[in-house]
């Protein structure tokens, strides 16, 4: 899976691993990205964390089924500014039958953590 879709696209997540157990992805704010204090607005921030969870869920899952989100969790630590380069990253914490849970934690250039989300997800059966 290397395409995330438009809303992704237009966040500007560059896709650098997509496993069953793992899914990177780099990007930069824009200032079209920020809240009206000028920093990144949450709401980006809970976007990619779900793009990236159910990217590796649906990865996982296969031609089995499809994956739907059913909740996001996602915690602020630092702020970012336009400009601020962030890696994020997204691994499995629980993969069963009827659902998985994947945490995404979001760290800028000097690795510190920036957010961390964590997402529950419904295995649909085709």
């Amino acid at each position: 899976m290397d395409d995330l879709g438009p809303f992704a696209k237009f966040l500007g997540l560059e896709l650098e691993t997509v496993t069953a157990d793992e899914v990177s992805a780099g990007w930069t704010v824009r200032a079209d990205l920020l809240q009206p204090y000028g920093i990144l607005h949450g709401g980006v921030h809970c976007a990619v964390v779900e793009s990236l969870a159910s990217t590796g869920a649906a990865v996982w899952i296969g031609e089995t089924g499809k994956v739907v989100g059913a909740s996001n969790t996602t915690d602020f630590y630092r702020p970012t500014n336009d400009g601020a380069k962030l890696m994020s990253k997204a691994t499995p914490v629980h993969r069963g039958r009827t659902q998985q849970v994947w945490v995404v934690e979001t760290r800028d250039e000097q690795e510190r953590l920036v957010a961390r989300g964590q997402v529950r997800l419904q295995n649909l059966a085709l």
